[in-house]
Formats: C-alpha cells, sequence, structure tokens
C-alpha cells in the first residue's frame, strides 16, 4: 500500500512539473456536464450516464427524449448558468426501459394500542442513458 502510495506521488509530481496546472485540469478533465431537471428531480449528467427517473407519460423502450430544462452546462473549463434555464442547451436521453422500482413498505404502529396498518406501493421508473449533450 505504502508502495502504490509513493508511486501515486512521484507521478502527480511529475506531471505537475511538465505541464501548468490549468494545462493539467484541461488536458484530463474535459468532459462536457450539465445538470437537468426532469421528472421533478435535478441530475448532473455525462454522456453515456444511466439514470433511474420516474416514468415519462406515453413512452415506450427505444424512445428518444430531447430535455430542455437544463440549469448549468459545464464545458471545457466554461461554466454558464441558466436564469432559470440556459438557452439553446438540450440534452437527448434513449428510454432503456419501463419498469417498476423495489417495493416501499409504509408501516405504522401505535404502541400499547393494539395498532398497526401495513401498507405498500412500487414506484413506476424509467431508465434511461444519456446521448449527448447538444450546446447550440
Amino acid at each position: 500500500m505504502k508502495d502504490r502510495n509513493i508511486r501515486a506521488s512521484i507521478f502527480r509530481f511529475q506531471i505537475s512539473c511538465l505541464l501548468p496546472k490549468k494545462l493539467f485540469y484541461l488536458a484530463f478533465f474535459r468532459k462536457m456536464k450539465a445538470t437537468i431537471e426532469t421528472q421533478g428531480s435535478q441530475f448532473t449528467v455525462e454522456q453515456g450516464d444511466k439514470l433511474f427517473v420516474n416514468r415519462f407519460p406515453e413512452s415506450t423502450e427505444g424512445d428518444v427524449i430531447d430535455i430542455d430544462k437544463v440549469l448549468m452546462l459545464v464545458d471545457d473549463g466554461k461554466t454558464s448558468f441558466g436564469a432559470p434555464f440556459v438557452e439553446g442547451v438540450s440534452v437527448k436521453a434513449k428510454i432503456l426501459e419501463n419498469k417498476r422500482a423495489k417495493k416501499v413498505i409504509i408501516f405504522k404502529k401505535k404502541r400499547r394500542k393494539g395498532y398497526k396498518r401495513r401498507k405498500g406501493h412500487r414506484q413506476h421508473i424509467s431508465v434511461i442513458e444519456i446521448e449527448s449533450i447538444n450546446a447550440k
């Protein structure tokens, strides 16, 4: 373990000596990220991410969805924030499957009163994969 830490620190030192710090981060972390709002939740996504979201109404497996509600975009180290949404940016996602989540049990009890209630439900969800982030 100690040997691995020493090798990692030597590698970081060699890289930091070769490149200025700003160029180092730009060279190794050049991914486009977006924070989107969909189905009542917010997610920070990259291309290729898979998400579990509330089911899209009237959608089937294989459909491509265009999400226009982009709150923030990070592209080549440049960050743009929307008020409330960034204009001209959209995220394309493909629905991989529509299914139901695991069962959630709601159990109520009042002690010493003989009161117990047990109910449960399964949420309908869609599994989506981010295909692309389009900045116009």
